[in-house]
């Protein structure tokens, strides 16, 4: 009887201690859901004039009509901050150098670059240089997200269950130091200098001068006929890796008589490094005096990319030179002063204080010269890596004051013609991007906007000295002067990151443009009639052929591998077409090979520097097997090694490292099992429980050289093949009829990985698939999954 009495006393605690956990597990579920926003209803809110309403298509991306300009920049500010504030509150801490402050000593070397190179700063400086207008619409737009951060009640985004701290209120300048932080990774052509530096010590000029081929003289250009001291480790300074796919895009305008949809046609798709959530964020605004859909950055009031009632507008990177290392020296016998060709000068310096949670506070001293300011300061291991009478200063467009890029963005939407483009562009400071237009009258534009120097002597290959002023920048190249083009008789405009202007443009813009397979295959395409219509475009998009392929393989086919997985990869690769598809094969034998080929052509002779060069780089592939053959030659070895062998060699190790990888049977291989398009959350990634949920990934085909680009950090030492970078924002403009454009980002409108929609785009956008926008709004009313009136609050009329 006792016994059945302690059994019975047991079961009650187990129950009782059960039920109290249900509901600890039922209260923390309602306490992370709360971290979902409500978009429905109505409220009053002080500081709108008229009101405003916020329709949620099914897809999460927000329309929004209001009455006055203003009242929708607090609208958007409002529907930014409800799905993406995480991502909008570390993009504003890492511009502003405070990361350390909530995520601990992990992340000091990312705010002491952001310290030194005084980003936010120069952002606060934007505010005040902004015209009214848009500075009114910066105020507004962080009056919409201060609204929400004052009165949603809930968890304000999931990762503040984590990482607990009060957000601070909203300014412009948080808006606007995202320009900056975009520009300088866009930018980033300093560490090239650096490393043909390096270079330099090692290898003869002729050497360096080869691996950094010409772009070929038969590639497309967009607008045809029209010393260092000691520099080795500044290239691991800046908070991303080394060897990065850079900033890349495509796009193309076709004016209304080279279409068959009787109106122009522009396709543009970005590219960028991958995130979860994706950088881009879809939304639609209308307003009495403009209207505009597309790709909206979170923290930033001002439409990217978009379309609006008059016209379109896309961007590609020009790639352009727009910094250079200065190696400045110290003035002898006067502490605290460097040379210049005027005699020597006071180095500024400002003192920072970083917090770091969990740790002490780091102190940092930045100095900056006429040039900018010393990145060689960074931190104290770097030191000893300049000359101990030199230092190393950067200067780059983005650091330049006067910016009126936010004005540029502004004015953007209210352009009535390609004179009214061009003027905004004007404001336009950095990075130099290419942007394409497009209107309903079925005329399009071209023009490589923003600051473009010009120096005093040199191209800015190498750092040079600062102290003689020779390679000094003068000016700026002037607005009419940039490449451009427009008119009623311009049919097609084309760029893919190539040159944007023949050799015979006086001013010097850049050499590291991107292979001309992407521009290449956009005009075969074209010429071949398949780019007219909104459908051909979309075709177009999704395109897997990689001329780089068709480039390369033949001067590769001829190799003569000993294993026989190797010559069953040469049978494979005799027969296949370039196409990268998802589920074939041969991509994957491709990309293996080629990695292990430029390992084996220059790793050698690069030694330590090669992580900072190793890529896919098949323009110096080409040269050194054609016309340099003496790098196929392994220096280390006392035998003289031919290109016929290096190429063998290689194949023969990637197939091993393959099987290694994925198994002895070659037919079961498959491009996606290695290259899958990788989207990871920048904080979450780093907690294992949570990482399955935040990080998202999809596989894909493609490459560095298709169309619908699956670019690879190649050099990476693990998941070399791991697609990172690409087009995160596609959009086809029907300038015929509005309402037909098509839009799709990468994972989805949401930064939640609760949300539903934090990735229900992953996968159409992985298949090439597209949304509407243009629905008209009486449709919309009926079929919106949700509706959030904002009304002003009583006496504000």
């Amino acid at each position: 009887m006792r016994r059945r009495e302690g059994e019975m006393q047991f079961y009650k605690r187990f129950i009782k201690i059960f039920l109290i956990m249900m509901v600890i597990v039922a209260g923390a579920m309602v306490w992370l859901a709360s971290s979902l926003p409500w978009t429905r209803g109505s409220m009053n809110v002080e500081g709108l004039t008229r009101p405003v309403e916020i329709l949620r298509d099914e897809n999460g991306v927000p329309h929004i009509v209001a009455e006055t300009e203003v009242d929708a920049y607090f609208a958007l500010g409002v529907t930014h901050a409800q799905d993406r504030f995480w991502q909008m509150e570390i993009m504003r801490r890492f511009g502003a150098g405070r990361l350390a402050e909530v995520l601990g000593p992990e992340v000091v070397e990312v705010d002491r670059w952001a310290r030194t190179l005084g980003l936010y700063a120069l952002a606060e400086k934007m505010v005040a240089d902004t015209a009214p207008p848009a500075r009114v619409a910066l105020e507004a737009y962080a009056r919409g997200v201060n609204h929400w951060l004052e009165t949603d009640i809930g968890l304000l985004a999931l990762e503040f269950a984590i990482i607990r701290f009060e957000p601070e209120p909203w300014k412009p300048a948080d808006s606007l130091v995202w320009g900056k932080i975009m520009a300088s990774r866009l930018g980033g052509n300093w560490r090239g200098e650096v490393l043909r530096a390096e270079l330099l010590k090692i290898l003869s000029t002729e050497q360096v001068s080869q691996l950094w081929p010409p772009y070929p003289g038969d590639g497309p250009v967009t607008l045809a006929n029209a010393e260092s001291g000691g520099l080795m480790g500044l290239a691991d300074l800046a908070p991303w890796p080394a060897n990065w796919p850079k900033g890349a895009s495509n796009a193309w305008a076709l004016a209304k008589g080279a279409t068959d949809t009787g109106g122009a046609i522009l396709a543009n798709d970005p590219h960028l490094a991958f995130s979860a959530p994706i950088m881009w964020y879809l939304a639609r605004v209308e307003t009495p005096k403009w209207k505009a859909m597309g790709a909206t950055v979170p923290g930033v009031p001002f439409f990217i990319l978009a379309q609006t009632g008059t016209h379109a507008w896309g961007m590609t990177s020009t790639q352009s030179d727009i910094e250079d290392l200065f190696i400045e020296k110290f003035s002898p016998d006067e502490p605290g002063r460097y040379l210049t060709p005027d005699g020597s000068e006071k180095f500024l310096i400002r003192e920072e204080t970083i917090k770091v949670k969990g740790s002490d506070d780091v102190k940092l001293t930045v100095r900056s010269t006429r040039h900018g300011p010393v990145i060689s300061d960074l931190r104290p291991s770097v030191k000893g890596l300049v000359d101990d009478d030199f230092v190393a200063a950067l200067s780059a467009t983005y650091l330049k004051p006067g910016d009126r890029s936010a004005d540029a963005f502004y004015e953007l939407v209210r352009a009535e013609n390609w004179t009214s483009f061009k003027a905004a562009l004007g404001l336009f400071q950095a990075p130099q991007q290419n942007f394409f237009f497009a209107n309903v009258d079925g005329d399009i534009g071209f023009i490589t906007a923003g600051w473009a120097p010009i120096r005093g002597r040199g191209k800015g290959f190498v750092p040079t000295k600062g102290w003689t002023g020779e390679t000094d920048w003068r000016e700026f190249v002037a607005l009419d002067a940039l490449p451009q083009l427009a008119g009623t008789h311009v049919r097609r405009l084309v760029n893919a990151n190539n040159p944007v202007t023949e050799t015979a443009y006086p001013y010097f813009l850049g050499v590291d443009w991107a292979p001309p397979y992407r521009a290449a295959r956009i005009h075969t395409l074209l010429d071949d009639g398949r780019g007219r219509t909104i459908q051909d475009a979309a075709v177009m998009q999704r395109d897997l052929f990689s001329g780089m392929v068709h480039d390369l393989l033949p001067i590769m086919i001829g190799a003569e591998p000993n294993s026989m997985a190797g010559q069953r990869a040469i049978a494979l690769l005799r027969n296949w077409d370039g196409v990268m598809a998802p589920q074939r094969v041969e991509p994957m034998i491709f990309n293996a090979w080629l990695l292990t080929l430029n390992r084996a052509l220059y790793g050698d002779e690069l030694g330590m520097q090669l992580g900072d060069y190793l890529g896919g780089r098949p323009m110096t592939v080409k040269s050194l097997l054609t016309r340099y053959q003496a790098w196929c030659d392994n220096v280390k070895t006392d035998r003289v090694e031919t290109c016929a062998f290096i190429l063998a060699q290689s194949l023969d190790n990637a197939t091993a490292a393959l099987i290694d990888r994925y198994g002895a049977d070659v037919n079961g291989w498959r491009w996606d099992q290695a290259h899958v398009a990788h989207f990871p959350h920048p904080v979450l990634t780093r907690v294992p429980v949570l990482r399955g949920i935040a990080d998202l990934s999809v596989p894909t085909g493609g490459g560095n050289a298709t169309l619908n680009r699956g670019a690879m950090h190649l050099g990476a030492k693990r998941e070399p093949f791991r697609h990172v970078h690409g087009p995160g924002y596609r959009a086809i403009y029907n300038l015929r009829d509005l309402q037909g454009s098509r839009f799709m980002i990468a994972t989805g409108q949401s930064g939640n990985p609760l949300s539903p929609q934090y990735r229900n785009f992953l996968k159409p956008w992985a298949a090439g698939q597209y949304i509407n926008l243009g629905v008209p709004l009486a449709v919309l009313r009926a079929q919106a999954s949700s509706r959030q009136l904002l009304n002003p609050a009583p006496g504000e009329d």
